[in-house]
Formats: structure tokens, sequence, C-alpha cells
């Protein structure tokens, strides 16, 4: 079985026939709408030919029957609190019972953290952790509002998970909801959007793919839902490694897109079934200088170094893939520890210079040491532990200084060397 084979396998063991998924399936919202409410919002983002897909999916739904009461822009990139407020007051206005969102992640996030503020009310601040939205529904015996989710970009599978990511614009913070009751409950992926993407959106995206895939197969170390996350993290790594390149060669090769959407969406069950930790809860600090995507990419080079002593089956798995397709010429077989991180870094440092992706964290215009004290302050909120707790290398508090500070400084300068295990 191929991997585009056995990810589509994958992808109908995960949501089964509730997601529509593929090129051309816009024209079938209004039949999913039609069977959830008789009044929908749409909350959409803007981009060039964007108009032509949003008329597509809004004249299905008015065809079925449903009314569309309000449209309103999406969140810009990281969703900041004061798109959060804009569209939950649209929404609170709409009295729809429907809602549609058109975008990427910040835009798909943005509609369901709207939804939680408009139905159970109070501050994002209330809500940022770990089932909080769900213990709030079931203590008032209510449920949100269907969420039809429409995914624009190969990146970050919001349209399939539980993940809200929002952020304070003033501090350069993000936080998040971690909740399976903010899980869109008809998610929609039309390849046919993101074959005008631009390269660096298309590069971001297909590495944070990776970034969600590698990072929940090394926290799935001893866990019941391993070999599951192993066959997900096989699939989608791999394809974003063998057609990433590919895209990038030739941005009209739309066989290469299509497998960059495969790819990600194995990255949104990933995170389904287990949980994210170094590069992402880092990347959470570096919001005003990087894109998430771009953020855990640079980071987990640096991180599996780190984990190497607790993930050498994994660290096989994954230099293995990237030496498959000529990023490497290591021997993976025949390393431990500290080498076979090095040689799994050094692998991914390969396809990064192939695409001509930066490296460290000192290559990044605007990145300063108070990027690196933000990132270590923030690893210490109590809101951000499931983070740490999901590194197979735990690491609590009194830890952080010592041991992801120096993480932090090699992402920095790229000196491997300076990462300290425990």
């Amino acid at each position: 079985m191929t991997n585009l084979e056995k990810a589509k396998d994958l992808l109908k063991q995960f949501k089964g026939d509730d997601y529509l998924f593929g090129a051309g399936v816009l024209k079938d919202v209004g039949g999913v709408a039609a069977k959830l409410g008789k009044k929908a919002i749409i909350i959409r983002d803007t981009f060039p030919g964007s108009e032509e897909f949003v008329s597509v999916f809004k004249s299905s739904i008015e065809e079925a029957g449903v009314e569309v009461v309000a449209v309103e822009d999406g969140a810009r990139p990281n969703c900041p609190l004061e798109d959060l407020a804009r569209i939950t007051n649209a929404l609170k206005d709409s009295k729809a019972d429907v809602i549609v969102s058109f975008g990427g992640g910040s835009t798909i996030d943005a509609a369901k953290a709207a939804e939680v503020l408009r139905t159970l009310g109070g501050e994002i601040e209330d809500y940022f952790g770990v089932g909080l939205v769900s213990k709030a529904c079931e203590e008032r015996g209510i449920k949100l509002t269907p969420h039809i989710a429409i995914e624009t970009v190969a990146s970050s599978g919001a349209h399939l998970t539980k993940y809200s990511n929002i952020t304070d614009v003033k501090t350069g913070q993000k936080k998040l909801i971690v909740d399976p009751a903010i899980v869109p409950s008809h998610p929609v992926f039309d390849y046919e959007v993101t074959y005008g993407l631009p390269l660096g959106v298309t590069m971001d995206g297909g590495l944070d793919g990776i970034a969600h895939c590698l990072e929940v197969y090394y926290s799935a170390v001893g866990t019941d839902s391993y070999d599951t996350c192993q066959e997900i993290a096989e699939a989608g790594i791999s394809l974003v490694v063998e057609y990433l390149p590919k895209v990038i060669a030739n941005p009209g090769d739309t066989a290469a897109r299509d497998a960059l959407c495969l790819a990600t969406d194995m990255g949104g069950y990933a995170i389904m079934v287990g949980g994210t930790n170094g590069g992402h809860l880092t990347s959470f600090s570096l919001v005003d200088v990087l894109s998430h995507g771009r953020a855990c990419a640079i980071m987990n080079p640096y991180y599996s170094v780190f984990f190497a002593p607790a993930v050498e089956k994994e660290l096989r798995v994954v230099g293995n893939i990237f030496k498959k397709y000529g990023y490497s010429s290591a021997s993976f077989e025949d390393l431990s520890g500290r080498e076979l991180g090095n040689a799994a870094a050094q692998a991914m440092f390969a396809l990064a210079k192939a695409i001509n992706f930066p490296l460290t964290l000192g290559e990044v215009d605007g990145f300063s040491d108070a990027h690196i004290e933000r990132a270590l302050t923030a690893a210490k909120n109590p809101q951000l532990k499931m983070k740490l707790q999901n590194m197979p290398v735990p690491l609590n508090a009194d830890l952080i200084d010592e041991y992801m500070g120096p993480i932090l400084q090699a992402a920095k300068s790229g000196d491997l060397a300076v990462i300290k295990n425990l």
C-alpha cells in the first residue's frame, strides 16, 4: 500500500463518512448545512481567488434552503484577541444556528472560540486549558452550535481538531483551548482551494504537518495509542518529505499539492490521538516573528536531540524516512542516544536546506534573546502545562531554565552541542 493509499484509509478510519474531502467538494456544503439548521453565518478568510470559492459554497447553502444571515471576515494570523471579540459579536448578532468557517487555522480557531463565548459567556481566559468547555457544557446541559469548518490551507488540520489557539498581541503570547466539545461537527477540505497558495504558505503548512505527526509520535511512547500514532506519523511525514520539494520545484503540480493535503490531515489526526510538546510550546512565544508552522519546524530538530535517549526507535523510523528520499546517508540502525538524535536533526536540516527554509532562530528577522526569555517564562505557565507533560522527556518548572534554555540557545545559533540531555 502506498503512503497516499494509507493516508486515505486512515482518514476514513478517523472521520468515517462525516468528512468531505478531495477536489471539487465545495458544491456539496449546502446539503450538509440543510441537515443542521436554517440560518447560517459565514466567517471567511479573504485572499486572492477566494471570492470564487466562497460563491460556490454560499450558493450551495442558499440553494439547499438555508438562509445566509451574515458574512464576517475571518481572523488574522494567530487569531488575535481583537479579532476573536469582533467575530464573537458578529456571531451573537446573527442568531445563526449553523456556523460555516472558511479559512486556515486562525479563522477556524476563531470560529471555535467565538462560539464558546457566544454560548457559554465569560472571558476567553476561562477556557484556556484542557476540557473546560466540556465541563461548562455538561454543567449547564447545553451543546455548542453545529460548525461546518472548511479548510483552505494544507497545514494545521484545524478543521479536524479539538484545539483553538488565541493570541494576546500585546504580550506576544499564544494560549490554547483543548477540548473535544469544540471539534467542528462537519469538516470540509476542497483541495482545489490550495492550488494557488504561495510557496511560503505551502512550505510552512507542510512542515507544520510534520511537526504534528512527529511530536505526537514522540509523546506516544508507552501509550495504548502508540501503534496508531506510528502509522499516522509514517504516512504523514513520508508524504511531506516526498511531495513538498516537488511543489516547491513546480507549484502547479496539483497531484503533489493533493498529497500535502492528505499529509497535513494526518497531522490533524495525530493531534486528536495524542499531544504535541516542545516545538509547539516554544512556537507560542514566537508569534510576532514567525508563523506557527515555521516556528515548530525550526524547533523540532533541536528538541529531537534533547529527546533522543528516550525516542531511539522513533528517531530510527523518522531518520529512515528522510534517508529514503535522499536527505541522509546515516546508518540509523547503528546509532543510539545523542548520536542518533544528531543524525536525525541533520536529516531534517538537509530537507530544510533543499527547500531554502531557515535552520535557526538566529536567521529570523526580529528574533532576539527576549523571545527566549518569553518562551522560558511561558513554559512555566500552568495553562501550558500539557505541553511539558507530553514531552517524552518531561520537564517541571524547576528544570525549564537548565534544560529548555540550552535547546533555545542551540536553535538560535545552530550549535547542537549546546543541548544538554537529562
